[in-house]
């Protein structure tokens, strides 16, 4: 079945074939070893040996506080590393759920941190199964003030959500235009949630942290509850909105989520080959797009949404290109930092290509991160399932990027934290290649580029 919805999904693909740069040659299983020239390595520390998986990373962007984040799959740990020697990598702290012994579930999945007034905070997702403790606990709130000394890192608050156990898979923190802290996150229901940061860490009465959700119009119901896999949000300067674009496993939608409480629909991205709909980036002025979907041979679509954002269609069904490192893999995670998107793509490391010419994505450099894997058999099908060694869902899953200085940062499930520079690149702001200076790095300081500031600098209410 999967090479049949392959198949059909490149019907809409006409230049995936011409994604791979001509001049970079796909070396056999293998060989996949080191990187392109234009890519170093700067560190690699292992954080979770043996069969231990590290999950997703983040990384702060203020340049006084060079901490970077990442979290465990079946040790529901949190490590945090100080990275102002880059080359030295130094854990400051590391934390675990009470009596891990007695739970079970991906457990730490997701982290992001965040900033209100003048104090930060990360919040770790965390999924655990029905019938172990914690089923219900969705986040657990840090407030990292006072990094590097690792006693001054507290637990401030604990997010459950009872009605729909399993906790919270991806999240995403967002600094609204109307200058509150908003908390993104997906849950077994067939929607995302929307918390309201402020009220989480104040103390106050939890009843009031929910705020919104966002509903799914593209659910896959052979999936969990049909809910979304993940979303990015961001402003859009020229129509004055927050948006949010969601994968929502049965394809993907964007909403206006101006006011938070009342979110609109404005378009989906549907039709075959869309199923697992897993991740969803934006460009800076919204005008493209970079999708994955969750199946083996799958390349990340690139996708015009002018039609939509327009208002002129109400579904996208034919992406303009496609890319892949290999095809007999698929890529997971993905930052878009125009042009260039930096993927963290599994058992194929790091990868990175530009979309100088969005109909033709050009790859740029790679790093393979997954050599110590190759003895467990990489290479192989993912209807081994995903925890499975000879998984080709095995590998480099998170990435990250320090937008003042180009650092760029990657967990590999079973080689830990990695981190880069590639050449030529020394930081991103989105005025030098003429968009708007907005990606998924938060100004909270000052609220989204282009949002008024009256609105974008208020939010008494909200905390800060």
């Amino acid at each position: 079945m999967r090479g049949t919805v392959f198949a059909l999904a490149l019907c809409g693909l006409a230049t995936v074939a011409r994604a791979q740069d001509p001049g970079v040659t796909v070396k056999p299983f293998d060989q996949k070893h080191g990187g392109s020239d234009n890519i170093k390595m700067i560190a690699h520390v292992v954080t979770h040996p043996g069969l231990w998986k590290a999950a997703d990373i983040e990384m702060e962007q203020d340049p006084s506080r060079p901490y970077v984040y990442i979290c465990g799959f079946v040790n529901y740990d949190t490590q945090i590393y100080d990275v102002r020697d880059p080359s030295h990598p130094k854990k400051v702290f590391d934390w675990t759920i009470e009596q891990p012994e007695l739970h079970r579930g991906i457990g730490a999945m997701d982290g992001k941190y965040f900033k209100i007034g003048d104090r930060y905070y990360y919040a770790q997702s965390m999924q655990f199964q029905q019938g172990t403790p914690d089923a219900d606990l969705g986040a657990v709130i840090f407030d990292v003030t006072g990094l590097p000394d690792s006693s001054k890192v507290k637990v401030v608050a604990r997010i459950r959500y009872a009605k729909a156990p399993g906790g919270f898979h991806n999240t995403f923190a967002y600094k609204h235009s109307d200058g509150r802290v908003l908390y993104f996150v997906t849950v077994n229901e067939p929607q995302a949630l929307i918390y309201d940061l402020a009220k989480v860490v104040s103390g106050k009465d939890s009843s009031t942290w929910l705020i919104g959700a966002v509903p799914n119009p593209t659910p896959f119901k052979q999936i969990g509850a049909g809910g979304y896999h993940d979303f990015y949000i961001g402003y859009d300067p020229a129509s004055h909105q927050d948006k949010f674009y969601g994968a929502g496993l049965g394809g993907f939608s964007v909403w206006d989520v101006t006011r938070p409480e009342t979110p609109k629909q404005m378009f989906t991205i549907t039709g075959l080959g869309m199923d697992i709909a897993h991740t969803f980036t934006p460009s800076p002025d919204g005008k493209y797009a970079v999708t994955e979907t969750e199946y083996q041979y799958t390349p990340l679509r690139i996708w015009d949404l002018t039609p939509g954002q327009s208002g002129k269609t109400q579904n996208l069904d034919n992406a303009i290109s496609g890319w892949a490192a290999d095809w007999r893999d698929l890529s997971h995670n993905h930052e878009v930092r125009w042009p260039y998107v930096f993927v963290s793509a599994y058992e194929d490391g790091l990868q990175v290509f530009d979309l100088k010419d969005p109909t033709n994505p050009k790859t740029d450099g790679h790093y393979y991160t997954c050599e110590c894997q190759h003895q467990h058999g990489f290479g192989g099908t993912q209807d081994a399932g995903w925890q499975s060694t000879i998984s080709v869902e095995q590998g480099a899953f998170g990435v990250d990027v320090r937008n003042y200085d180009g650092l760029i940062a990657l967990s590999d499930m079973r080689s830990g934290l990695w981190l880069f520079r590639m050449n030529g690149f020394k930081g991103w702001n989105g005025h030098d290649v003429g968009m708007p200076n907005i990606s998924s790095v938060q100004d909270y300081d000052h609220g989204p580029e282009g949002a008024p500031k009256a609105s974008a600098m208020g939010a008494t209410s909200s905390g800060r």
